[in-house]
């Protein structure tokens, strides 16, 4: 199908009602799960790369991932994937959902990324920088297709390719289609594209889109970051987000008190709501504090990061101004050591025990 004849339908075209996004939800029962990249991965590219999927450590660590209650991971993939080798990576992609579908976890996927390196590349992945927070990961797309019209035609039929593969699979739990649409990624500012915020605010719905375009039994959502979320003082791109997407997400690394008011910010809106990620342990968004909550307001939540690896997600976001020359006394984020014991026996036993899983 060409580009220029998908449907260009108004903001909302398509949107499940509320009452088919609660249906849904309540059928999945509480979602709790993490932000999930094998160990050995510093990115997307170098976790579903032919040369560097690893389906042997995807089994083992979400087999740990299992027997500590989660039921679901959020997975980024990357459209260079898709250009480069759709056909494998839909191969490998498929492959993977088996795998967790036999650990009883659906998985969350992300097309889109406006996080960190705006200047991806397909191939061999860069080492991670000593003593730095996630140094290898990539945008998806980057600054260079962002702003070419030509490569409209990739991402759409990426967005359709994907999604279509798994349009009436109950075991992938849903797309987010875009993660942090607007955030500047501001220690990549020398590279960074001046007008990627227009860029995006003009992409963005067409995701949607074409997303809806497939008609997929599984949600859309792209989750809210950043500013405020009332309808009167949100900003436009959160405006698309939360006025397109099935069930509402939000990322919140904030205490236990201003975690539970972001929840009452969103309730307004009458559809389910999961918090895609959280905890940063040094600035208070704990296992033990923002679980409880997310429980008791039937929220599902995704904490970031499970074995600490090469993205090294333990290390804070600060140490982009202060490598770090060893771990930190408290981690920032991941749940296990890289041999697979947890970092902190409290925090799983809280998860096991929160999830109903502590006696099995």
């Amino acid at each position: 199908m060409a580009l220029a004849h998908a449907p260009r339908a108004s903001a909302e075209a398509g949107r499940w009602p509320a009452e088919r996004a609660q249906s849904w939800y309540q059928a999945q029962g509480w979602l709790v799960g993490a932000n999930y990249i094998t160990s050995n991965a510093i990115n997307q590219l170098e976790m579903f790369q032919a040369s560097t999927y690893d389906p042997r450590r995807i089994d083992a660590e979400l087999n740990v991932a299992r027997f500590y209650g989660f039921n679901t991971v959020r997975v980024f993939l990357h459209d260079l994937l898709w250009a480069q080798d759709r056909q494998g990576f839909q191969k490998r992609l498929s492959q993977f959902v088996s795998i967790a579908a036999r650990r009883n976890i659906k998985p969350l996927f992300v097309l889109f990324d406006s996080c960190w390196d705006p200047l991806p590349r397909i191939g061999p992945q860069r080492a991670p920088r000593p003593g730095i927070h996630n140094s290898g990961w990539v945008q998806s797309p980057g600054a260079e297709h962002l702003a070419d019209r030509r490569y409209d035609g990739v991402l759409y039929e990426y967005v359709t390719g994907v999604l279509s593969q798994f349009r009436n699979d109950d075991r992938v739990l849903g797309w987010d289609l875009w993660n942090e649409p607007d955030n500047p990624a501001k220690v990549y500012r020398k590279v960074e594209r001046k007008d990627k915020l227009d860029l995006v605010t003009h992409l963005l719905p067409q995701v949607f889109r074409w997303a809806r375009q497939v008609n997929p039994s599984q949600p859309l959502t792209s989750g809210v970051w950043d500013g405020y979320w009332d309808p009167e003082r949100r900003s436009t791109i959160a405006g698309i987000q939360l006025d397109n997407s099935d069930i509402i997400t939000f990322h919140s690394y904030a205490p236990p008190g201003e975690f539970e008011g972001r929840i009452a910010e969103l309730a307004p809106l009458g559809r389910p709501i999961m918090c895609t990620e959280y905890m940063a342990r040094s600035q208070g968004s704990t296992i033990e504090g923002i679980l409880p909550i997310a429980k008791r307001h039937n929220v599902g939540a995704y904490n970031w990061g499970f074995v600490a690896g090469k993205t090294q997600t333990y290390l804070p976001w600060d140490s982009w101004d202060h490598p770090y020359t060893s771990p930190p006394s408290v981690w920032f984020h991941d749940l296990f050591q890289p041999d697979g014991r947890p970092y902190r026996d409290t925090e799983v036993q809280t998860i096991r025990k929160l999830t109903g899983t502590q006696d099995q």
